[in-house]
């Protein structure tokens, strides 16, 4: 079964195509000429762009991947930002409640300094005897006991003054040392908190300029390969109106076969034209003959004396015809406009059909092609 013809947009084959046929069927003209030329730049333009987009979807994607990491590395910052601003106000408070107890200390410091001074110069003043004196001017026992005790307390008061003078000074110097830490400590934390916000605002500012990369990266393809598109659409509309104006003013009788042209593998050429397309890949898929251009009506000679085996419409081929020459080999003629012949047997040369443009053409040519057992291969082998 032959390979269905691929159904497709207007390419660039297909309207040089046009453009050849044009020039066959108008003489020429230079203005065809032009637009095929300028529609053809525009296309090669257009093709290299999307392979610029192919490369660039490498690069979108590195550029997307940036931006994920940016925007982990500023989460991280912003959680950061957010700890070290709570350190810094609990310190910050811990400071303020230590200043607050430093205060109450020296308060207490300065009452219990009046408190020892006074008592001094009551000392003083008094001329205090000692624990001897005390015993040798007792009265009496009971009276010994009584002026020992009442030295005892006098002492002990005096020993409790200098006591509590003694661990509000050292209390205070520990409290203005924590205060000192903390004063360093929230120094520490401004610092931190300034570097976490610098380095947040550098990766904010990178993340947006890299965001702004992939869309202009993206904008740049999108934006010219639908400009050129844009363009080659035009075009391709001003050489199909050329088409049409050259065909309006051609004969509709039927052209002559023209002259045999004989090839080396024993077939003839079956029309008379230039090759617009080969036989090989193209669109990711085989081409699985050559066109040939010639206008609309051109008669279509057997390439080798053989058997019709098809002649009916067969998918993206159109009308379609297939001679069978025997030992596998086989050729067979598409998109033709009308069939000559359907069946029996024919001669080399014997005309079979006329050029078209039925199935899925953008301008009258023959596709021909040669197979072997059913598998295509390059005709130019044979013509």
């Amino acid at each position: 079964m032959p390979d269905r013809e691929p159904t497709r947009t207007p390419s660039r084959r297909a309207l040089a195509l046009g453009v050849a046929l044009l020039l066959a069927a108008a003489g020429g003209t230079a203005l065809a000429q032009d637009l095929e030329s300028e529609r053809a730049a525009k296309q090669t333009e257009l093709e290299e762009v999307k392979e610029r987009g192919d490369v660039l979807s490498t690069e979108i994607s590195r550029y997307s991947d940036k931006i994920s990491q940016l925007a982990g590395e500023v989460a991280v910052l912003r959680a950061r930002e957010a700890e070290v601003a709570q350190q810094l106000r609990e310190t910050e408070a811990r400071l303020e409640a230590e200043k607050q107890n430093l205060a109450e200390l020296r308060d207490k410091l300065d009452r219990s300094l009046g408190i020892l001074a006074d008592r001094l110069v009551d000392i003083y003043k008094s001329d205090q005897p000692d624990a001897l004196t005390v015993i040798l001017e007792a009265e009496g026992f009971d009276d010994l006991v009584s002026r020992y005790d009442y030295l005892t307390r006098i002492q002990d008061q005096d020993a409790a003054i200098v006591a509590r003078v003694r661990f509000l000074r050292d209390e205070s110097r520990r409290t203005v040392e924590r205060i000192r830490i903390a004063k360093q400590e929230i120094e520490a934390k401004q610092a931190e908190l300034e570097r976490t916000r610098q380095q947040l605002e550098a990766r904010e500012a990178e993340l947006d300029a890299v965001r702004d990369q992939k869309a202009a990266a993206l904008d740049q393809v999108e934006t010219t390969a639908k400009r050129l598109e844009g363009d080659i659409s035009d075009l391709s509309d001003q050489i199909q109106a050329q088409l049409a104006e050259a065909a309006s003013t051609t004969s509709t009788d039927p052209l002559p076969a023209g002259p045999i042209q004989g090839g080396s593998g024993g077939m003839i050429w079956p029309v008379n034209g230039p090759v617009v397309s080969p036989f090989g890949m193209r669109w990711g898929r085989l081409h699985a003959g050559i066109d040939i251009a010639v206008p609309a009506g051109t008669p279509i000679r057997a390439a080798k004396s053989g058997s019709i085996v098809l002649a009916a419409p067969t998918s993206g081929y159109g009308n379609y015809t297939c001679i069978d020459h025997g030992g596998g080999l086989s050729t067979c003629y598409a998109h033709q406009s009308s069939y000559r012949l359907t069946s029996g047997s024919v001669s080399q040369g014997e005309v079979i059909g006329y050029v078209g443009c039925t199935g899925h053409c953008y301008g009258d040519h023959l596709h021909f092609e040669v197979r072997i057992n059913g598998s295509p291969v390059d005709p130019m082998g044979y013509l």
